[in-house]
């Protein structure tokens, strides 16, 4: 697939990977809908020009996603394809100092993390049948963010960990059930980037973090998680896999 005339959903779109990834695609000729509950989306949006869109999403609510899967057709004329990068992390033990994690904090990592990537894709999908095309052509990708953590989970990790396990174990099944339809689904496991999730942390934690990394020996980049989103989308046949994007990387246990 092309990127250049083709419109793709970027969900968790309003910074880090998925704003690259808007960033990367529309440079490409894409059209793009930024969806991400940050009204600084609109911003991104606005940036990238007339071929973008932002639409305030929470990817836990089901009528929000639809009507931002909606928006991007009503816009754009048609739907080609998501790069799924909403999510959040917590550091917390399963039994603390204070005990027992409450099972809220879980509940809610796995229901925007692992519910809320596959809400979108379901979603998405339905709509990516209604587009006729020929025999061995594209007719949507599907690009799904896990993380190293689901292979690599450390010490207060678990509610991480199992959220992004879930995101790379569905990953095979749901493109062998679209494989029918054309259309193919890969997950990109990223290993320690440099994105608002770290971007709290003080900068002498952020160079540790980064020489952790075999090679290169600092944090990934957003843009390396966008160009390999869009070699995704380019080479067809990359399909139900889960890929490490790393530096090699293995998590110690803390």
């Amino acid at each position: 697939m092309e990127l250049s005339g083709k419109t793709f959903l970027i969900t968790g779109g309003s910074s880090g990977l998925g704003a690259a990834t808007a960033q990367t695609f529309a440079r490409a000729g894409a059209a793009v809908l930024v969806a991400d509950v940050n009204p600084i989306g609109a911003e991104v949006a606005r940036a990238l020009g007339d071929r973008a869109a932002f639409v305030a999403t929470d990817v836990t609510d089901e009528a929000a996603t639809r009507g931002a899967i909606d928006e991007a057709i009503a816009r754009f004329g048609r739907l080609d394809g998501v790069v799924a990068c909403a999510g959040i992390a917590t550091a917390e033990r399963a039994v603390g100092k204070d005990g027992p994690q409450p099972l809220a904090h879980f509940a809610r990592v796995i229901g925007v993390n692992l519910i809320g990537t596959l809400n979108v894709v379901r979603l998405a999908a339905a709509r990516m049948l209604e587009r006729a095309v020929a025999l061995g052509e594209d007719r949507g990708v599907i690009v799904c963010t896990a993380s190293v953590a689901a292979f690599d989970g450390q010490i207060g990790q678990a509610a991480y960990a199992a959220s992004k396990g879930g995101v790379a174990a569905l990953v095979l099944p749901l493109a062998r059930e679209f494989a029918q339809h054309q259309i193919r689904v890969v997950g990109i496991a990223p290993g320690i980037f440099d994105t608002p999730m770290l971007a709290g942390l003080p900068e002498a934690a952020r160079e540790s973090l980064g020489k952790q990394t075999p090679f290169p020996a600092r944090l990934g980049a957003p843009a390396e998680y966008a160009a390999l989103a869009r070699h995704i989308v380019e080479n067809q046949m990359l399909n139900g896999e889960v890929i490490r994007l790393d530096g090699a990387i293995r998590l110690a246990p803390r």
